[in-house]
């Protein structure tokens, strides 16, 4: 996009060894999965397990809990019913005011993976998004950052209601104050050519009254339902209504189930590798809306407990709660994805790398539940750089991965590559000098008093400890002399690397959407490539 102004850094995150070894094919990490995203064959495999158990009936009631956003074809979703189409799933927990980057990122990267399966299939793929509204994770979704226009990092935040309870996000409203936090928001975006729209869409999509999973939804589907994208999300009716048995059969059989995981666990754990997601002993793969909002049902010899309250339920407790309410009962994070394929056909999961990691708990307990897990697709990862970040980057003669470092170290190195060559040389050669006249002291003593050794080499230790303080002292003087490119370049870590991590796990889009338009969300589509052989 150079009319842009704008270099996009694309890759695939990394993660744990367990996600890396994934991604790069190694066959012992391979054991843990059911097939592998490189290979078309796995998804015709997924495909025909799926067709087994989906008709156009179950296809039909799967529709109904699929939302064509505003600018989408919903027509196209009647096609994919007659048709026997398949889903590309991915999904996140929502964010204010969108989340961060790479949620987006993993949208893109769904899209783009249907695009390229239906196509090589032959069947219609839709890029499926589930707003996984039912976590109750406050802490991790009520804030965003931005870069503001006076190059801070701003991040705007929302208090928690109650902070000793926590419910679904999908229960809590958005308080009085929000309206001012979005004003406060849009005022650190800039203002160009492109930023109106974008404004007026945060002003509609996220206002007081409304939840956190209301206004991401109507973000995520403004942004990228004209790109082809559909949505569900977790709390839905239908979504509910067509869980429920799965839900209660994982209730019933949670101490099978639970060994289930326990043997595949101890088989990563014997391959060398880490769980990702921790097996608690007792916990069922559920939550309960109780007193103290969404909380871990528990077993117990009387029946199962709440977590967090502690209360005591037996088995017709539950069952008449959710009789009564769907909404109340939810899977967690292993039983998500079981769920979502017992709902929809899914061929492909579109996974970050802590996401891929935990799927490979999993493939057993798919199994367990009479489904083959889906093949899981690697999201794609951007590094954003814009031209004035470029330039910064140039004229230290620096890529982007040489900032994902504490700025004091850079500064140093810096300051160090600087250092004039006659100082260098110089100092090299008085530390080269020191060190002949002490080794020919010590041979002059040596002979008078043995024990003489020990002072010499004191001295030495003295004059070695002061030409490094020279050093330093130099490196300081480079460093205050440069005061100005280095302030640059701490601002370009700011953009590239804020708070230490990658971009895209801490900035919002709206900055770039602002600041370059649709064709920011068109270029990243473009460059995440996927040809599955």
């Amino acid at each position: 996009m150079p009319s842009l102004n704008l270099e996009l850094v694309v890759s695939v995150p990394k993660g744990s060894p367990l996600a890396r070894h994934y991604v790069e094919g190694v066959p012992e990490a391979l054991e843990f999965f059911r097939g592998h995203h490189a290979r078309l064959a796995a998804y015709q495999a997924k495909a025909e397990e799926v067709d087994g158990r989906f008709d156009t009936a179950a296809r039909r009631r799967a529709s109904g809990a699929i939302r064509v956003p505003a600018g989408g074809d919903p027509e196209r979703l009647e096609r994919w019913v007659d048709e026997g189409g398949f889903v590309v799933t991915t999904g996140q927990q929502p964010g204010l005011f969108g989340g961060p980057l790479y949620s987006l990122y993993k949208a893109l990267t769904a899209i783009r993976l249907a695009q390229v399966l239906e196509e090589r299939l032959g069947r219609p793929v839709l890029p499926l998004f589930w707003v996984a509204s039912e976590d109750h994770d406050w802490a991790e979704a009520n804030h965003t950052s931005v870069v503001g226009m006076d190059n801070e990092l701003r991040t705007p935040t929302l208090e928690a209601p109650d902070a000793g309870v926590h419910p679904a996000l999908h229960r809590i409203p958005l308080g009085p104050d929000f309206d001012a936090l979005r004003e406060s928001f849009l005022n650190d975006l800039p203002a160009s050519d492109f930023s109106a729209p974008y404004f007026d869409l945060l002003r509609n999509a996220a206002k007081e009254g409304m939840t956190l999973p209301a206004s991401f939804s109507g973000i995520m589907e403004a942004l990228l339902g004209p790109l082809g994208l559909y949505f569900t999300d977790a709390a839905d009716p239908a979504l509910k209504d067509a869980s429920v048995p799965l839900l209660l059969s994982e209730l019933d059989r949670s101490p099978e189930l639970e060994g289930v995981l326990d043997a595949t666990g101890r088989r990563l754990i014997e391959a060398g590798y880490e769980l990702q997601v921790a097996l608690m002993e007792g916990g069922v793969n559920l939550f309960l809306e109780g007193p103290a909002g969404r909380e871990r049902i528990y077993r117990e010899e009387s029946g199962y407990r709440l977590r967090i309250s502690g209360e005591q339920l037996t088995r017709d407790d539950i069952a008449a709660r959710v009789q009564a309410d769907p909404s109340v009962l939810s899977p967690n994070v292993l039983l998500r994805p079981v769920v979502e394929s017992a709902v929809f056909p899914t061929l492909s999961y579109v996974a970050g790398p802590g996401e891929t990691a935990y799927f490979g708990q999993l493939g057993d307990y798919f199994e367990a539940h009479g489904i083959r897990m889906p093949v899981i697709h690697p999201r794609f990862g951007a590094t954003a750089v814009e031209a004035k970040i470029r330039k910064v980057l140039d004229k230290f003669g620096l890529d982007v991965p040489a900032l994902d470092r504490p700025f004091h170290e850079i500064s140093s190195e810096i300051a160090r590559d600087e250092v004039p060559e006659e100082v260098k040389t110089a100092v090299g050669a008085l530390r080269g000098t020191v060190a002949r006249g002490v080794g020919e002291l010590n041979e002059a003593v040596k002979a008078i008093d043995p024990t003489l050794k020990g002072p010499v080499q004191h001295v030495r230790s003295q004059t070695f400890a002061a030409l490094d303080e020279l050093e330093k002292k130099v490196v300081h003087a480079l460093k205050r002399e440069n005061e100005i490119a280095l302030a640059q370049l701490e601002k370009a870590q700011l953009h590239l690397f804020p708070l230490g991590k990658p971009q895209e796990r801490v900035l919002n889009p709206f900055y770039y959407l602002t600041r370059y338009g649709g064709a920011f969300l068109e270029g990243l589509l473009e460059r995440f490539s996927v040809n599955p052989q």
